[in-house]
Parts: C-alpha cells; sequence; structure tokens
C-alpha cells in the first residue's frame, strides 16, 4: 500500500517514482521539514523565557516567505518587546537573531547560525569558556614551530 501511495503521489506531480526529480523533491521536503523543527525550537525558547511577560501580548509586526528553492524568512515583533528575525536554506544554513527582556528588564539579543558547522549561538548572556591554560598554550605554540617530519614510507615485500 505504501508504495501504491508514492506512486499515485508521484502521477500526480507528473514524475515517476524511480526518477531523479522524486528523490529531489523527497530530499528538499526533509530538508524543509527539519528547518521547521528548527523554527519550533526556537519559537519555544523564546515562549519558555517569556513566561513573565504581559500574556495579553500583540503580534504587531508578522512575516514569512518560503521559496520553491529551500530558501526563507520570516520576522515577528510583539508588544511586549519580542523581536525575531531569520533566514535560511532549507537544511543547509540557518541564521537569525532574536530579542527579548530578562525578568530584571536588561534586553537579551541572541544570535545564531546553523550551518555544516552546526549549532553556533552568540549573546552577551551565554557563559564564556574558562580562558585557556598557560602551559596548554606553550604547548601548542611548541607544536605549531616544530612541525612533524614526514618519514618514507617503508614497503617490505
Amino acid at each position: 500500500k505504501h508504495v501504491q501511495g508514492i506512486g499515485r503521489i508521484s502521477q500526480t506531480f507528473g514524475f515517476s517514482s524511480d526518477s531523479s526529480e522524486y528523490s529531489k523533491v523527497t530530499s528538499l521536503t526533509k530538508k524543509i521539514a527539519k528547518m521547521f523543527k528548527l523554527f519550533v525550537f526556537c519559537v519555544l525558547i523564546v515562549a519558555i523565557t517569556a513566561d513573565h511577560i504581559d500574556r495579553d501580548a500583540r503580534i504587531l509586526d508578522q512575516r514569512s516567505d518560503v521559496n520553491p528553492d529551500g530558501s526563507y524568512q520570516y520576522s515577528y515583533q510583539t508588544s511586549n518587546g519580542i523581536a525575531v528575525q531569520e533566514n535560511g536554506v532549507g537544511g543547509h544554513l540557518s541564521q537569525g537573531v532574536a530579542q527579548w527582556y530578562a525578568q530584571d528588564g536588561t534586553p537579551i539579543t541572541l544570535q545564531w547560525r546553523a550551518d555544516e558547522n552546526g549549532y553556533q549561538p552568540s549573546g552577551d548572556h551565554l557563559p564564556t569558556p574558562p580562558p585557556v591554560p598557560a602551559h596548554v598554550l606553550r604547548a601548542l605554540e611548541w607544536i605549531r614551530t616544530h612541525p612533524q617530519k614526514e618519514e618514507p614510507v617503508r614497503r617490505f615485500f
């Protein structure tokens, strides 16, 4: 039944289930689904951190554009100071910024980029790693100035 269903879908959109077009559409659909999950995750983060904020907040501006090539952009702004902007290409790149106010009134700005190198958030409110110890810095410098010599490969037949 599953294969027949795919066949019907394939015929509806004008390509056979064994064509490369079908693979491209399936791949793009999976990428868009992943980006939608990331979008939902980001919205949940904002919602969780905003539990103290005015529950009667209104959406002042909301825009969303999803293109056939998988690229997208969206933004929204609420009456209680939350603003989010994001753009990207489904499955390849997502970048954006979210702004809101902490419970003490401090403005928070979170920027992010998600690509082949993973999720990379940045913001003044995020914790920073401790400094690299001096002995590790010295060791790295020694390694840099003393490159490993390549030895000829010995083959025994």
